[in-house]
C-alpha cells in the first residue's frame, strides 16, 4: 500500500505538473522500495549483490549463537540450582506420568515367587498354587502405582531428589545431557528452516521499515521541493 500510494503521488504530480506532489511521491517511493529491497535481501540471495541472503548463509553462526545462549545464559549451574532451591521449582517435577508408564508386572511376579518359595508355599499349593494369586495382579499394580505417586509427591522424597540432583557430578551430567539435546535439535536445522524461524519472528515488524521509508522519504521530498521552490 505504501508503494502504491507513493506511485499514485508520482503519477498525479507528473500528470498535473505539481512538482511538490511529484517530489514527495518520488522520494517516498524510493525510500519504500529501498527498505523493501533491504528486507528482501535479508532473507533471499540476490545475484550480484554482496551481503544479500545473510540469514540463510550464516545459519551455522546462528545455530552456534543459539547453543551458546541456551547453555551460557539459561542452563547454567547457577540457574539450575536456583530453580531447584525455589519451593515451587522442585514441586513442578511431576513423576506421575513416568510412574504410570512403568511396567510393574515383574514386581508382582517377584512377589509371587517369594511367597511360593517361603513357608507359605505349601499352604498356597493347597489353594491352587501361584495361579490363585493371578486375579490380584492388576489390583496390585494399580495400588503400587498409586503408592509410588503418593510417595513421589511427599516433601521428604522431593528433598532427597533435590539433594541428589544438586550433587556436582549429577549437575555436570545433567548439563551435558541438556547440551547434547540442544545440539542434536540444532543439527536438524537447515538454512531454509533458519530463514523461516527468523522470518516468523521479525518479518511482520520489518514490514514497518517499508512504511516508514515511504513516510520519511516523502517528508524529505517535501522539504527538497520547498527549498527548490
Amino acid at each position: 500500500m505504501t508503494n502504491v500510494l507513493a506511485a499514485i503521488c508520482v503519477a498525479l504530480g507528473y500528470a498535473l505538473s505539481q512538482p511538490i506532489l511529484f517530489n514527495v511521491g518520488l522520494f517516498a517511493l524510493s525510500g519504500a522500495i529501498t527498505n523493501w529491497l533491504a528486507v528482501y535481501m535479508l532473507f533471499e540471495k540476490v545475484p550480484g549483490l554482496y551481503g544479500s541472503g545473510v540469514v540463510p548463509s550464516r545459519f551455522e553462526e546462528f545455530k552456534a549463537g543459539i547453543a551458546h545462549l541456551m547453555m551460557k545464559q539459561f542452563f547454567t549451574t547457577e540457574n539450575i540450582d536456583r530453580f531447584l532451591s525455589e519451593k515451587e521449582g522442585i514441586s513442578q517435577i511431576d513423576l506421575a506420568p513416568v510412574i504410570d508408564k512403568v511396567d510393574l508386572a515383574p514386581s508382582f511376579d517377584a512377589l509371587v515367587n517369594t511367597v511360593a518359595q517361603s513357608s507359605f508355599g505349601g499352604m498356597l499349593s493347597m489353594f491352587g498354587g501361584t495361579e490363585a494369586l493371578m486375579p490380584l495382579k492388576e489390583p496390585f499394580i494399580e495400588k503400587m502405582k498409586a503408592s509410588l505417586v503418593e510417595m513421589s509427591e511427599s516433601e521428604q522424597f522431593r528433598n532427597l531428589l533435590k539433594q541428589e540432583i544438586e550433587q556436582p557430578n549429577v549437575m555436570a551430567d545433567l548439563q551435558t545431557k541438556i547440551a547434547n539435546i540442544v545440539e542434536q535439535r540444532l543439527n536438524e536445522l537447515t538454512p531454509q528452516m533458519v530463514k523461516q524461524i527468523v522470518q516468523e519472528m521479525i518479518q511482520t515488524h520489518l514490514g514497518w521499515l517499508v512504511v516508514w521509508g515511504g513516510v520519511f522519504g516523502g517528508a524529505i521530498g517535501l522539504v527538497a521541493a520547498l527549498v527548490q521552490g
